[in-house]
């Protein structure tokens, strides 16, 4: 993990990668889960004996589910100390390249693309490429954004 000792210092970080954090194993518990908090029950991602007949040959996580996972794979890439707090802003683009089939590890690595003044502290832009292991494309490439308060 690399850690900044202040906005100052992740401002020198501008333009460069930031890293990889640890692979996380994608279980069907957290695909179910995901289902049952946004509703989305569809077989390709619950119902794994129709899954196994089906296009990924298993059940796959929702895009979104990948998606909401960047602040868990993120936290182990970087760090800024002395801040308050982190607030995530929005998000400026996202794709989802491939699907992340039950049981495949998932990381993060993060490139720091800007950071602005934006009281009351900085405004980051993060691109964060979640990469499948063995996988030839990315889960998910996302522009996030993010308000870092000192």
């Amino acid at each position: 993990m690399r850690t900044f000792a202040s906005l100052d210092e992740l401002a020198g970080a501008v333009g460069t990668h930031l890293g990889f954090g640890p692979w996380h194993e994608i279980t069907q518990r957290e695909i179910d889960l995901f289902a049952d908090a946004t509703g989305d029950h569809q077989w390709i991602h619950v119902d794994p004996e129709r899954a196994a007949a089906g296009p990924f040959g298993a059940t796959v996580a929702h895009g979104y589910l990948t998606l909401s996972l960047i602040p868990l794979l993120v936290r182990e890439v970087y760090a800024v100390d002395g801040l308050s707090m982190g607030v995530n802003y929005g998000l400026n683009k996202v794709r989802f390249p491939h699907p992340v089939v039950v049981g495949s590890a998932v990381r993060a690595g993060a490139e720091l693309l800007s950071l602005t003044d934006l009281p009351p502290g900085k405004q980051g832009v993060v691109k964060v490429v979640v990469e499948i292991d063995g996988a030839p494309k990315p889960a998910c490439v996302a522009e996030t954004v993010v308000l870092l308060v000192p």
